[in-house]
């Protein structure tokens, strides 16, 4: 075991014929991100009726305090925490991969109109609950619903958008249509639906935390778990792509079956998160670039991109509670950040192709 200077003046540790250079921005941001992530779900958790400290929270869920603090924290508020977390995770790993895949910082989820598939799916069951067709699409849940949505959109959308290839500039088109068309027919199930129906679907749409057990957390954890293993499987393959299809095939990566696997992941992990919290607008769209400025690497990294999503939206959750005179859907404070976030970017884009 050995100690020596990278090609970069990093230090590299090399063990017989491995190597590996030592980046302490690759540590310490994550780091700083889930040290965030454990104090923000401690104040959420606090949050409400009986109020608990921080510590307090902290020490409860170690295995602390009475039966009914526990019963408080366990069952009453700590499953809307953590699916706040799973979603944000959700968000910014789809995010992270599809913004990569289309080498495009406008390329997320929402964008591209699969978080409306999904919804569409999600909001078919929820107003045609009542009919034939409600009895059927019940049997599968609102999961299945909004994964079912999200992968028929996201299948279109690769079919529509591949030429020899698929380019960014192409998907995102292509996406920002199919997104159009969806949200249409989300609006049309809308006017069919009951007054009841549609008052709920329309709470949902917004993307709201409130009533979340742990029957919404078992589903997305599975999937994000999954997610984060695919995403490690398939690194070198994503690397590959940040460099355009020639570079990868260049280097021996199948560039279809990589891009057909990517997608599907990407539209896993964002229709099982827009069936479990709605479609949360913007947390896939800001949620990379942030962690591509904190890690200042050569694309969204996914993992650090997922972790600044689920800052992002318990962050949102906190400030809805703690300092907005009324409990607000966590959808409409990550909508308020987005889309100034959203016009500084097309702002910037425009200039760039000016120049």
């Amino acid at each position: 075991m050995s100690a020596v200077a990278g090609l970069s003046g990093r230090r590299a540790l090399r063990v017989g014929p491995l190597s590996a250079v030592w980046r302490p921005r690759a540590v310490v941001v994550p780091l700083v991100l889930v040290g965030a992530l454990v104090l923000l779900v401690a104040v959420d958790v606090g949050r409400g009726d009986f109020p608990l400290s921080p510590p307090e929270v902290l020490r409860i869920l170690l295995g602390g305090g009475t039966d009914a603090d526990r019963f408080v924290v366990w069952e009453l508020r700590f499953p809307r925490a953590l699916t706040a977390v799973l979603v944000g995770l959700a968000f910014g790993m789809a995010g992270a991969i599809l913004q990569s895949l289309a080498r495009n910082p406008l390329a997320s989820p929402d964008m591209l109109g699969i978080t409306a598939g999904a919804s569409a799916g999600a909001v078919a069951l929820l107003v045609l609950g009542g009919g034939a067709l409600g009895g059927l699409l019940a049997l599968v849940g609102l999961p299945m619903a909004a994964l079912a949505g999200g992968l028929s959109t996201g299948l279109a959308i690769h079919l529509l958008a591949w030429r020899r290839g698929t380019t960014g500039f192409r998907l995102v088109l292509v996406g920002v249509a199919m997104a159009a068309l969806l949200t249409s027919l989300t609006s049309y199930l809308l006017i069919l639906a009951d007054i009841t129906e549609a008052t709920r679907a329309t709470v949902w749409l917004t993307g709201s935390l409130n009533g979340r057990g742990w029957e919404h957390v078992v589903p997305v954890a599975l999937v994000v778990a999954a997610g984060a293993a695919a995403t490690v499987v398939t690194g070198p393959t994503l690397a590959a792509l940040r460099l355009g299809e020639d570079s990868a095939r260049a280097l021996g990566v199948r560039v279809h079956r990589g891009q057909v696997l990517l997608l599907a992941t990407t539209v896993t992990l964002a229709s099982v998160a827009v069936a479990a919290a709605g479609p949360i607008p913007f947390v896939a769209l800001i949620a990379p670039q942030v962690a591509l400025r904190l890690m200042r690497s050569g694309g969204p990294p996914v993992l650090v991109g997922g972790l600044t999503g689920a800052v992002l939206v318990v962050g949102s959750d906190v400030v809805s509670r703690t300092v907005l005179p009324v409990d607000l859907p966590v959808g409409v404070l990550t909508a308020a950040i987005g889309a100034p976030y959203l016009i500084h970017l097309l702002i910037r884009r425009s200039r760039r192709d000016d120049a």
